[in-house]
């Protein structure tokens, strides 16, 4: 068997349903066995979006998704989206190709140390030097992409090892990861201090977007009373319209929901790390933090925990509930009113008129589109903050957002890879002008596939996020405008359909009939920014006084 065989074989055995990327000489011979494969394969416009593509199938299934590339700048363009994946906690496997390792012709043309570039970014990075070391790299790989906290493994595939031949094609079973679950002491610790808090909140981060943790929780919600908030990724683990939830921490302090933390006396800290851009910044050690999470926290001057329960999450909850006794925490006066005055807050301009759209609109009226199942995706920018705060998942992990490496570009990619995944659920892709464009070339990928997709742009021709920024420190507006194709036009050019929006009233009806019709429809939707000093600063000194 040829060695480029027996890496899909080895592939095959890991479950690997797609392979995103873009092949290069160097990948001829595992292109070519990929040929005959099951895997599909998943030609894309660009390497990062291909590595979008697959962390998000990492990120959605728990399984490593898989992209390739080529030696030298096919790598280099993967290196923003493996950072993405591994501060996000998505497994994935990074394959790239090189030239001949025993014998060159071509000296040092395109040749980088791609092995060692790979190491600051990823759990793992590997160069594989002879055929039959390919099963036990290929199984470790994955073990490791996938093994809590999970993240990227890379592996260098060189051109004459692709195509030497291997005479045992044998490979490595899947086994199974046990987990391990948190020590009787720590479980007695910690039901020993939630016993004694008067004020509890339950927080639920990315951890808990990652497993099955669900239930648990809802069953801990339900049985104590207990009041939560989420960090901007652990979204949709209990729903945005379970009673007892106050809000999503958007911000790390000075927001609504920092009302009721500031108040709280006990926070029950489940998968959150500080990876995540921080839901709250601890301040002395009267208020009680209790991390649990599949491993240890990870102390800086903002996030010390005073207790630690390590191991799975699930387990961890389920004994520390039983241990409760029901209602323990439904004395809820102190926290109530801080509830309702940030629901009022939040949802004052969900009906507003006004054209541009305000982003508040926007985002209730998304969500009375979609149903609860259907996938919300978001780049990076001003508009990630107002569903943060706004939009209400009812599901886990239907509202993506990258709160970690927080880049632009990948909005759409991870829309292509719900849609792809999921055809039968709405996908809908948020981005702003800026980042659509920094892989807006996907469109030809999403009509080639033929997927049913929908993407938003909140059109305002600038970098908003930063223009903000700018504006609150007083400074001049300056380097962050552009002017921007006609979206319309652009998308029909790829064989999508484009749409613009011209009053409020139009948006909810577009977005129906694109679903209605199916295929990749693009939606210009000029946006009026000018309300984020008023309501993302102003209105929140107000409400803090």
């Amino acid at each position: 068997m040829k060695a480029s065989d027996l890496f899909i074989k080895a592939l095959e055995n890991e479950g690997v349903e797609y392979i995103f990327g873009i092949p290069g000489e160097e990948n001829l011979d595992f292109l070519d066995s990929l040929r005959d494969s099951k895997i599909k394969f998943i030609l894309t416009r660009h390497e990062q979006a291909a590595a979008f593509m697959a962390a998000t199938y990492g990120r959605l299934t728990g399984r490593a998704g898989v992209c390739l590339s080529t030696l030298g700048p096919g790598a280099t363009n993967f290196v923003t989206a493996i950072a993405y994946a591994q501060l996000g906690g998505m497994p994935l496997v990074v394959i790239t190709g090189q030239k001949p390792i025993k014998a060159g012709l071509q000296g040092k043309f395109q040749i980088l140390d791609i092995v060692r570039m790979m190491e600051p970014l990823v759990k793992s990075s590997e160069q594989i030097i002879y055929g039959r070391q390919i099963p036990s790299s290929v199984r470790n790989a994955f073990r490791i992409a996938e093994t809590e906290r999970p993240g990227a493994v890379h592996l260098e595939l060189p051109e004459d090892i692709a195509g030497e031949e291997v005479a045992d094609d044998s490979v490595f079973s899947r086994q199974t990861i046990h987990r391990v679950f948190a020590s009787d002491r720590a479980i007695e610790k910690a039901v020993e201090v939630i016993k004694a808090a008067k004020r509890p909140l339950l927080l639920v981060g990315a951890g808990a977007n990652r497993k099955r943790i669900r239930q648990p929780l809802s069953d801990f919600v339900k049985k104590t009373g207990i009041m939560f908030f989420n960090t901007q990724m652990g979204k949709g683990v209990l729903s945005g319209d379970d009673a007892n939830f106050i809000g999503t921490a958007a911000f790390s302090s000075k927001d609504y929901v920092h009302e009721a933390i500031k108040k709280a006396d006990l926070i029950i800290n489940v998968g959150h790390d500080i990876i995540e851009k921080p839901p709250f910044i601890m301040k002395g050690d009267k208020q009680k933090v209790i991390h649990v999470n599949f491993h240890a926290a990870q102390i800086n001057d903002i996030y010390y925990p005073q207790v630690d329960v390590v191991g799975n999450i699930s387990n961890s909850m389920d004994r520390i509930n039983k241990s409760l006794d029901p209602c323990y925490a439904c004395d809820r006066e102190w926290v109530e009113p801080i509830r309702e005055k940030t629901r009022n807050a939040i949802h004052s301009l969900d009906d507003d008129a006004s054209f541009p759209m305000l982003p508040q609109r926007v985002v209730a009226d998304v969500r009375k589109v979609l149903e609860d199942d259907g996938i919300v995706t978001l780049d990076n920018g001003m508009f990630k903050l107002w569903f943060a705060r706004h939009y209400h998942a009812h599901q886990p992990n239907t509202l993506l957002l990258d709160n970690a490496l927080a880049t632009m570009g990948a909005g759409l990619p991870s829309a292509i890879a719900c849609a792809l995944m999921y055809p039968d659920r709405q996908v809908v892709a948020v981005c702003g002008d800026g980042g659509f464009m920094m892989n807006s070339q996907e469109l030809e990928t999403a009509v080639r596939l033929k997927l049913n997709l929908v993407t938003i742009i909140f059109n305002d021709n600038g970098y908003g996020m930063i223009k903000w920024k700018q504006a609150a420190q007083d400074l001049s507006d300056f380097a962050l405008d552009f002017n921007n194709p006609d979206f319309v036009m652009y998308a029909n050019s790829y064989g999508a359909t484009g749409h613009r929006i011209a009053s409020s009233e139009e948006l909810i009806p577009t977005m129906e009939k694109a679903f209605s019709d199916g295929g990749v429809h693009v939606i210009d939707l000029p946006i009026d920014y000018s309300q984020n000093t008023k309501t993302l600063l102003d209105d929140l000194k107000q409400f803090q006084n």
